[in-house]
């Protein structure tokens, strides 16, 4: 009967979570995208393009990125080349809000849980800043392998980034691992 009570509070504080930031993150983007006639981006979206320029800049790169005329993208040129853009998908925040909404169901104290939700947030966020631009660079470098690149091996980067992150969470700030240790 234990059993049973801690994966229902672990499915209800999931779904509440998960559907409450899906919500609050669905209403940014109504409020914060344009469509139609003139298109905008995000704010986080245009903010994921630009440190992803500025970190292919600081390494010497001439990357620039600009909004798409067209569509809710950022564009990533190298040189003169559009290499890539950067759609919603891109920012990470629906990864950060499965990652925030996982230590939330598998609780932790409030204070531990803060902590290493600022901290797991900061990780995914610099480790998409990463991702975007070695992807942008690479698709520039190898358009042919273009799938292999987007599809396969980059989502695997974010999505292990979070599951090592969730791992950590688990072996050593959530109530689950004192249950399991007595």
């Amino acid at each position: 009967m234990k059993k049973r009570k801690i994966i229902i509070r672990f499915l209800l504080k999931f779904f509440v979570t998960y559907f409450l930031l899906v919500g609050i993150y669905s209403i940014y983007l109504e409020k914060t995208q344009q469509k139609g006639g003139v298109f905008s981006c995000a704010p986080i979206t245009k903010t994921v393009a630009k440190h992803s320029e500025q970190m292919g800049q600081f390494f010497g790169y001439p990357i620039r990125v600009e909004q798409h005329e067209s569509e809710l993208a950022m564009k990533f040129y190298i040189g003169d080349t559009y290499a890539a853009r950067v759609v919603e998908g891109c920012n990470a925040i629906s990864v950060i809000i499965l990652f925030l909404t996982f230590i939330i169901a598998f609780s932790g104290g409030i204070k531990a849980t803060i902590i290493y939700g600022i901290f797991g947030t900061a990780v995914i966020y610099i480790m998409n800043i990463i991702r975007v631009f070695v992807l942008s660079m690479l698709m520039y470098k190898y358009p042919e392998y273009q799938y292999f690149l987007h599809s396969l091996l980059f989502p695997a980067i974010i999505y292990g980034t979070t599951f090592l992150l969730w791992i950590v969470w688990v072996k050593r700030f959530s109530y689950l691992k004192k249950t399991k240790n007595g």
